[in-house]
Protein backbone atom coordinates (compact mmCIF):
# COMPACT_ATOMS: atom_id res chain seq x y z
CA UNK A 1 0.00 0.00 0.00
CA UNK A 2 2.65 2.39 1.12
CA UNK A 3 4.26 2.28 -2.69
CA UNK A 4 0.78 1.86 -4.19
CA UNK A 5 1.38 -1.22 -6.43
CA UNK A 6 -1.14 -1.87 -8.61
CA UNK A 7 -1.73 -4.09 -11.67
CA UNK A 8 0.51 -3.60 -14.57
CA UNK A 9 3.69 -2.08 -12.45
CA UNK A 10 6.92 -3.19 -13.13
CA UNK A 11 9.12 -4.30 -9.91
CA UNK A 12 12.68 -5.37 -9.76
CA UNK A 13 14.60 -6.83 -6.95
CA UNK A 14 17.76 -6.85 -6.42
CA UNK A 15 19.29 -9.36 -4.83
CA UNK A 16 16.13 -11.68 -5.40
CA UNK A 17 17.57 -15.30 -4.38
CA UNK A 18 15.47 -17.99 -5.75
CA UNK A 19 13.10 -15.36 -6.37
CA UNK A 20 10.31 -16.18 -3.02
CA UNK A 21 9.64 -12.33 -2.09
CA UNK A 22 8.50 -11.39 -6.37
CA UNK A 23 6.28 -14.97 -6.26
CA UNK A 24 4.98 -13.08 -2.81
CA UNK A 25 4.03 -9.54 -4.93
CA UNK A 26 2.73 -11.65 -7.48
CA UNK A 27 0.38 -13.14 -5.18
CA UNK A 28 -0.53 -9.91 -3.63
CA UNK A 29 -0.31 -7.61 -6.68
CA UNK A 30 -2.34 -9.77 -9.47
CA UNK A 31 -0.72 -8.30 -12.51
CA UNK A 32 1.93 -6.98 -11.65
CA UNK A 33 5.18 -7.13 -13.74
CA UNK A 34 8.32 -8.75 -11.80
CA UNK A 35 11.94 -9.11 -12.60
CA UNK A 36 14.76 -10.16 -10.16
CA UNK A 37 18.22 -10.47 -10.83
CA UNK A 38 21.23 -12.01 -8.32
CA UNK A 39 24.83 -12.64 -8.46
CA UNK A 40 24.33 -16.66 -7.47
CA UNK A 41 23.61 -19.17 -10.82
CA UNK A 42 22.52 -21.53 -8.36
CA UNK A 43 19.79 -19.23 -6.54
CA UNK A 44 18.51 -18.28 -10.43
CA UNK A 45 19.12 -22.41 -11.41
CA UNK A 46 16.76 -23.29 -8.54
CA UNK A 47 14.36 -20.38 -8.67
CA UNK A 48 10.62 -21.19 -7.45
CA UNK A 49 9.46 -22.46 -10.59
CA UNK A 50 6.61 -19.69 -11.37
CA UNK A 51 9.01 -16.33 -11.05
CA UNK A 52 12.26 -18.30 -12.64
CA UNK A 53 11.39 -17.32 -15.97
CA UNK A 54 11.86 -13.57 -15.07
CA UNK A 55 15.10 -13.82 -13.06
CA UNK A 56 18.57 -13.06 -14.69
CA UNK A 57 22.37 -13.57 -13.03
CA UNK A 58 23.53 -10.18 -12.71
CA UNK A 59 25.65 -7.91 -10.66
CA UNK A 60 23.70 -4.51 -8.91
CA UNK A 61 26.43 -2.36 -9.95
CA UNK A 62 25.48 -3.14 -13.79
CA UNK A 63 21.43 -3.21 -14.21
CA UNK A 64 20.44 -5.37 -17.36
CA UNK A 65 17.71 -2.71 -18.09
CA UNK A 66 16.86 0.32 -19.89
CA UNK A 67 16.19 3.45 -18.25
CA UNK A 68 13.33 4.26 -16.17
CA UNK A 69 12.28 0.77 -16.91
CA UNK A 70 10.63 0.16 -13.55
CA UNK A 71 8.45 1.61 -10.98
CA UNK A 72 9.86 0.25 -7.90
CA UNK A 73 12.72 -1.26 -7.45
CA UNK A 74 13.97 -3.13 -3.68
CA UNK A 75 17.10 -4.98 -2.21
CA UNK A 76 16.82 -6.25 0.94
CA UNK A 77 20.26 -6.57 2.44
CA UNK A 78 22.33 -7.58 -0.21
CA UNK A 79 24.06 -3.83 -1.36
CA UNK A 80 26.41 -4.47 1.85
CA UNK A 81 27.90 -7.10 0.07
CA UNK A 82 29.40 -4.58 -2.25
CA UNK A 83 32.85 -2.55 -2.20
CA UNK A 84 32.22 0.94 -2.20
CA UNK A 85 32.79 1.75 -5.64
CA UNK A 86 30.30 -1.12 -6.60
CA UNK A 87 27.61 0.06 -4.27
CA UNK A 88 27.88 3.66 -5.11
CA UNK A 89 27.13 2.29 -8.93
CA UNK A 90 24.39 0.15 -8.03
CA UNK A 91 22.65 2.60 -5.98
CA UNK A 92 22.72 5.32 -9.38
CA UNK A 93 21.83 2.28 -11.44
CA UNK A 94 18.72 2.21 -9.08
CA UNK A 95 17.98 5.74 -9.33
CA UNK A 96 18.38 5.47 -13.33
CA UNK A 97 15.97 2.11 -13.73
CA UNK A 98 13.28 4.25 -11.42
CA UNK A 99 13.94 7.70 -11.56
CA UNK A 100 10.61 7.93 -9.24
CA UNK A 101 12.55 7.52 -6.47
CA UNK A 102 9.65 4.46 -5.47
CA UNK A 103 12.50 1.96 -4.03
CA UNK A 104 13.11 0.20 -0.99
CA UNK A 105 17.19 -0.82 0.24
CA UNK A 106 17.10 -2.64 3.42
CA UNK A 107 21.12 -2.16 4.73
CA UNK A 108 23.16 -3.46 7.79
CA UNK A 109 24.32 -0.34 9.84
CA UNK A 110 25.46 -0.02 13.24
CA UNK A 111 24.70 3.12 15.84
CA UNK A 112 27.54 2.01 18.47
CA UNK A 113 30.23 0.11 18.75
CA UNK A 114 28.65 -3.15 20.82
CA UNK A 115 26.52 -3.19 17.47
CA UNK A 116 29.42 -2.37 15.16
CA UNK A 117 30.82 -5.30 16.74
CA UNK A 118 27.72 -7.46 16.33
CA UNK A 119 27.54 -6.44 13.05
CA UNK A 120 30.71 -7.72 12.23
CA UNK A 121 30.38 -11.70 14.07
CA UNK A 122 27.42 -11.67 11.87
CA UNK A 123 28.40 -11.01 8.29
CA UNK A 124 30.38 -13.44 6.43
CA UNK A 125 30.19 -11.34 3.31
CA UNK A 126 29.35 -7.58 4.50
CA UNK A 127 32.06 -5.18 2.40
CA UNK A 128 30.32 -1.94 3.07
CA UNK A 129 28.32 -0.60 6.10
CA UNK A 130 28.27 2.08 7.66
CA UNK A 131 26.42 4.12 10.73
CA UNK A 132 22.94 5.68 9.64
CA UNK A 133 24.52 9.18 8.98
CA UNK A 134 27.66 8.03 6.78
CA UNK A 135 24.58 5.39 4.58
CA UNK A 136 22.53 8.89 4.34
CA UNK A 137 25.40 10.45 2.66
CA UNK A 138 26.29 7.69 0.59
CA UNK A 139 22.93 8.14 -0.73
CA UNK A 140 22.89 11.75 -1.51
CA UNK A 141 26.22 11.26 -3.65
CA UNK A 142 25.52 9.06 -5.45
CA UNK A 143 22.10 10.21 -6.28
CA UNK A 144 19.89 7.85 -4.52
CA UNK A 145 16.21 9.47 -3.54
CA UNK A 146 14.12 5.52 -2.45
CA UNK A 147 13.74 4.62 1.05
CA UNK A 148 15.83 2.68 3.04
CA UNK A 149 15.64 1.41 6.32
CA UNK A 150 18.82 -0.24 8.81
CA UNK A 151 19.13 -3.46 10.34
CA UNK A 152 20.68 -3.11 13.90
CA UNK A 153 22.21 -6.10 15.37
CA UNK A 154 22.38 -4.91 19.22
Amino acid sequence: RHYELKEGDRILDIGCGKGYLLYEFSQVVPGIVISGIDISEYAIQHAKEEVQPFLKVSNAAHLPFSDSSHDFVYSITTLHNLQNYELFESLKEIQRVCPSGRAHITIESYRNEKEKANLLYWQLTCETFYTPEEWKWFFSIAGYTGDYGCIYFD
